[in-house]
């Protein structure tokens, strides 16, 4: 097998991996789509890593999206107006995050790594209103999120489903499973518009980003049928995440090192 071939497997099946997190629990996989790229699949420059993993992300979200539309798992007003003020956030995001250096970048994605492993393991409630219709204020919470999620999002490259989830939670009330289901659309749109802005600077390595992104396809449709499966271990599954996520984090802060001070 070529090195091109060798390449190309290791994306299919990291994006797998990535797509199947997606489905199987709702984000988790996407935060390790960067480290995957540097260090399995091989991409050397940390940009181009953020840029060709938030094109990834998106286009496997939106896949993922269609699966729990169909099992009426997403509420489409709310997510729709969380997703549209994350947009502007992402942008935002995206453009700051090109201009930091790749080893300080590299070293912030770590510290936000353990964040949302943290935020992983926090007890989250699965009571909600499953009926929940937007009004003004809860668009207003929705929009304010969204925002500061999006930016968030674009910055490091993320999809940031473990962001969006809580973050829809609070600003509509919706129970757990919808917001998951809800949450796609967002990770598909911040994942999009950063990967565009990378891809405008040319920042996107297409070779690895079309084999990554078929991978995250399968392992998506993977993760939703294991996730009907698996409804009352997704707890346990997100803990092994969680944990998987922490030492990709350490590994990458003993690799990067503190950042020179200027």
């Amino acid at each position: 097998m070529t090195t091109f071939g060798i390449q190309d497997a290791l994306a299919c099946l990291c994006g797998g991996g990535v797509g199947l997190s997606l489905g199987l629990v709702g984000g988790g996989g996407s935060i390790l789509a960067v480290p995957l790229l540097l260090y399995v699949v091989g991409v050397r420059d940390p940009h181009v890593a953020i840029g060709t993993s938030a094109l990834a992300v998106g286009t496997n979200a939106f896949a993922n999206l269609a699966g729990h539309w169909r099992a009426g798992t997403v509420k489409w007003p709310c997510a729709s107006v969380f997703a549209a003020a994350g947009i502007i956030g992402a942008a935002v995001g995206s453009s700051l995050g090109k201009l930091v250096n790749g080893q300080s970048l590299l070293f912030l994605f770590a510290c936000v790594m353990l964040a949302i492993a943290a935020a992983m393991l926090w007890p989250r409630s699965g009571t909600g209103d499953p009926q929940v219709r937007l009004t003004a204020r809860i668009a207003v919470r929705l929009g304010g999120t969204g925002l500061l999620v999006g930016l968030l999002s674009g910055f490091f490259g993320i999809g940031g489903g473990f962001l969006i989830v809580p973050g829809l939670m609070f600003g509509s009330g919706m129970p757990i499973i919808t917001a998951i289901g809800s949450s796609l659309l967002s990770v598909g749109a911040f994942g999009l518009t950063a990967g565009i802005n990378y891809a405008l600077s040319g920042l996107i390595e297409w070779r690895i980003a079309l084999p990554f992104i078929l991978g995250g396809v399968l392992g998506g449709m993977l993760g939703l049928r294991c996730a009907l499966r698996l409804a009352r271990r997704r707890r346990m599954l997100t803990y092994v995440f969680a944990t998987l996520i922490i030492g990709v984090a350490i590994y990458m802060l003993l690799r990067t090192g503190i950042p020179h001070r200027a």
